[in-house]
C-alpha cells in the first residue's frame, strides 16, 4: 500500500485497515507456526503496511493537535 493511498483514507478506514491487517498477520503467524504458510514474505509486507498506517495516523493526530493549540 502506497503512502499516498493511506493519506487519502479517512480515519475510520485507516482504523479498519489496521484491524484487518493485524488479523491477517495473526493468521499468517499461526500458519507459520504450523508449517503451512504459502508466502512467508507476506508477513513482512503486512508489518510494513501497518507501520505506514500508524505513522500517517500519528502524523494526522499530531497535526490536528498543533492546529487546535493555536
Amino acid at each position: 500500500m502506497k503512502i499516498q493511498e493511506i493519506r487519502e483514507l479517512s480515519d475510520k478506514e485507516r482504523e479498519e485497515k489496521i484491524h484487518d491487517l493485524n488479523q491477517e498477520f495473526f493468521n499468517l503467524k499461526f500458519q507459520l507456526a504450523t508449517g503451512k504458510i504459502e508466502n512467508p514474505a507476506r508477513l513482512r509486507l503486512i508489518r510494513r503496511d501497518v507501520a505506514r498506517l500508524k505513522t500517517v495516523q500519528h502524523q494526522q493526530a499530531k497535526g490536528e493537535a498543533s492546529t487546535q493549540k493555536a
